[in-house]
């Protein structure tokens, strides 16, 4: 196990407060008695201190202000820290980590990004960027809504780290009653899926705009968890990888299927005739699928995977071809 989560005393930091950063934030305090939190907005800490509440995302969540050491300053949270959770849309995380100028030294980073930087995944970015070893990364992974943790429904999580012991330990830092935790070593497998079902999800949601049902959904969503597993297989064979558990197949599930998916939703939007710029501004949401598209179609030029789900929501979102058009020739591919 890496020595850094050996330590006693260990201290939690968070950057990030959107409604995933929230619930983990919950889920830390049932084993921690404080976390540093960064935050961007100073308003948004007032009204944390006033109405022990974030109002803004993921306002059913009960915090504790004085067990919280808030700040817009990355710096500082990232210096109190031991163990970092990074919890960012992808789309501003070079943004943030521009304004870090502290070391990343005797820190042990995880992730709960499910995006890429560029074309890199977010372990891969804080390997080869701020050169951390992989035994001081983990991933956090799973079918688990933000809503949902918040409700304290039964929920479950995967901690990725090449390490085992370490993703054991990290298990250990956020199980409880409502959250079931399980360790794996898949760090490649896990951040890849994890984009991969956004984007799908998006599909899905495209297709119940256009008026597509449950039929054709089922189908849809068998040939996606087919092609992320042919893309999984061809860009990191792992053989020890069980694609048919959670932060796989489970985590393509709930992303296609929940009423709490954004992906989902902004794929319906685009369905129904709104325009990406439309659909972002009125969802006031991040969907990271929209960014992961991109970026899974330069990476796939490199292992050309047929991937025509994938590219056909490429297709709608970034190049603005006809929904309709786009769905109907993709539709006789299933089977």
């Amino acid at each position: 196990m890496n020595a850094i989560l050996d330590k006693r005393n260990l201290k939690f930091a968070m950057v990030g407060s959107g409604s995933w950063a929230t619930a983990l934030v919950k889920l830390i305090m049932n084993h921690q008695e404080k976390i540093a939190w960064f935050i961007r907005d100073q308003k948004n800490i007032d009204r944390v201190m006033k109405n022990h509440r974030n109002k803004v995302y993921l306002s059913s969540v009960i915090l504790e202000p004085e067990r919280l050491i808030m700040s817009t300053d990355i710096n500082e949270i990232v210096s109190w820290g031991d163990v970092l959770i990074f919890c960012i849309p992808s789309a501003y995380f070079e943004g943030v980590m521009q304004k870090l100028t502290v070391p990343l030294d005797n820190k042990f980073i995880v992730s709960a990004i499910k995006g890429f930087v560029g074309q890199k995944t977010i372990a891969e970015y804080f390997h080869d960027e701020h050169k951390i070893p992989y035994d001081r990364i983990g991933v956090v992974s799973g079918p688990c809504h933000a809503e949902e943790v918040g409700m304290e429904r039964l929920s479950y999580l995967t901690f990725t780290s090449k390490h085992l012991d370490s993703a054991k330990k990290l298990c250990d830092f956020f199980k409880c009653d409502y959250i079931n935790t399980t360790p794996g070593t898949d760090i490649y497998g896990v951040e890849y899926a994890a984009a991969l079902k956004n984007i799908y999800a998006i599909a899905v949601g495209i297709c119940h705009g256009l008026g597509y049902g449950d039929n054709f959904t089922s189908v849809l969503m068998t040939s996606s968890f087919k092609e992320m597993v042919d893309f999984l297989n061809a860009s990191h064979p792992d053989p020890n990888r069980n694609v048919m558990t959670s932060p796989y197949l489970g985590d393509l599930l709930v992303t296609g299927y929940s009423q709490f998916s954004r992906n989902r939703t902004f794929g319906s939007m685009i369905g129904k005739g709104y325009s990406v710029q439309n659909a972002q501004v009125e969802m006031n949401m991040v969907a990271e699928g929209y960014y992961a598209s991109k970026a899974i179609n330069e990476i796939n030029k490199k292992y050309q995977v047929e991937m025509p789900i994938a590219e056909a929501v490429f297709e709608i979102i970034h190049e603005m071809k006809y929904p309709a058009y786009v769905i109907n020739r993709l539709a006789e591919k299933l089977y």
